[in-house]
């Protein structure tokens, strides 16, 4: 791996102060013995508009032609040495972050490199711009969506030197990252901040939430309960970013336990425990497991109870036993805790969907997390059941009251 510094980045990476006034460098990340003609070609597009940049090479003509290398005589495959390439670049791109030397990143990739780029930027902070021009297959790009704010660039067509095609999205992307400029986040007074959990069907009780916790002097962050979201709230929470959790929506064990699109991992459900901060749980939409269009549903769910929330997501009824697995995970990952926590039970329904008259509404699957739930939980931690639907005035603010309260026992 190389590193091609330039003006007031290599001074910085030398360890002086670039020039007052002016911003830090682009780091343009690429395998250059692949993507050396279009990392050359965006450079200069950077460059033209006034900025900086530093070339980190991530390339390897070993790994990319599958032979082995070796390292000390013991056999490193090519996976192992893209890892290896990838650690030595996220220390160097960390540095220079640090040091002030950069304040925006791009990639240019395939697929390789683009999970390369992935394990690159995973350190740097939420916001900083992270730009990934590749031609990698969608899925790949989706997951790393999950893991990081990375800006996507699909190129559609592939990375073949400079043409027509690739003039026209490297000009663009060039434009784009030259014009963005990572800031540390503003010095302003502290407040509490909590963290919230939403899906479309719950976004009325986490606005009344929202609102609630604002009349009280409280930011509030809100998160999609999409399986990225719900990661990158336990990974913020992990951080000792917010001080307390209204988890409305955990529909994302939903997908966990049935095998659905939007699980957010093993982790989910963990971090306010592990952070010892207080946290109300609730089954926000565990009467749904998501998927992609109808022809994505796997075979096995055949003849189950769907409904189209759009032409691309499709929604599955939860059964009995599936929200009884649900709410049984859910009072085990939770009994750990040892800050104040609570669980809120909305009797008339978890969804916009499961209402009286809703297409979910089914009262036996409902009371099966409940029922599995209050089984496996500890006596320690209360269980409150409240005679409205979620959405219902009357449960978001039992929820912002009790963590208002929390709050203001630990001063």
């Amino acid at each position: 791996m190389s590193h091609h510094f330039t003006d007031d980045a290599k001074s910085a990476r030398l360890g002086r102060s670039p020039k007052v006034g002016v911003a830090g460098a682009v780091a343009i990340v690429a395998t250059l013995d692949t993507k050396g003609t279009e990392a050359s070609y965006l450079q200069s597009i950077v460059e033209g508009l006034g900025r900086t940049t530093v070339v980190i090479d991530v390339g390897t003509s070993k790994a990319s032609s599958g032979k082995e290398a070796t390292d000390g005589g013991r056999a490193v495959s090519p996976v192992e040495l893209l890892n290896d390439i990838a650690q030595s670049a996220r220390g160097t791109v960390d540095d220079l972050r640090q040091s002030g030397a950069i304040s925006a990143i791009v990639g240019i990739a395939g697929g390789k490199g683009s999970a390369v780029f992935g394990e690159v930027v995973r350190d740097l902070p939420y916001g900083f711009p992270k730009l990934l021009v590749s031609s990698a297959r969608p899925a790949l790009l989706a997951e790393l969506a999950v893991h990081n704010d990375i800006i996507l660039y699909p190129t559609l067509v592939d990375l073949f030197g400079i043409n027509a095609f690739t003039e026209r999205v490297l000009d663009n992307a060039g434009r784009a990252v030259a014009a963005m400029q990572y800031e540390p986040a503003r010095q302003r007074k502290r407040k509490k901040i909590v963290a919230i959990t939403a899906f479309g069907v719950t976004t009325p009780a986490a606005n009344q939430c929202l609102r609630r916790l604002g009349e009280a002097g409280l930011d509030a962050i809100v998160f999609p309960a999409n399986g990225a979201g719900g990661r990158k709230m336990e990974q913020l929470i992990a951080a000792g970013e917010f001080d307390a959790v209204i988890d409305l929506t955990t529909t994302e064990l939903a997908d966990e336990i049935v095998g659905g699109t939007a699980s957010a991992g093993p982790d989910r459900l963990k971090a306010a425990t592990d952070r010892s901060i207080p946290q109300v749980v609730a089954p926000g939409a565990v009467d749904m497991v998501n998927f992609g269009p109808p022809s994505s549903v796997p075979d096995q769910f055949r003849g189950r109870q769907f409904y189209s929330h759009t032409r691309y997501t499709t929604l599955m009824r939860t059964t009995p036993s599936e929200n009884a697995s649900i709410g049984r995970l859910t009072a085990e990952r939770l009994s750990r805790a040892e800050a104040p926590a609570i669980v809120l039970w909305p009797a008339r329904g978890v969804s916009d969907y499961d209402r009286d008259g809703g297409v979910f509404r089914d009262c036996n699957a409902d009371r099966a997390w409940l029922d599995a739930v209050k089984k496996n939980l500890p006596p320690k931690i209360a269980v409150r059941e409240l005679n409205c639907h979620i959405n219902d005035s009357e449960f978001a603010e039992t929820a912002v009251t009790w963590i208002l309260e929390q709050l203001a026992q630990e001063g």
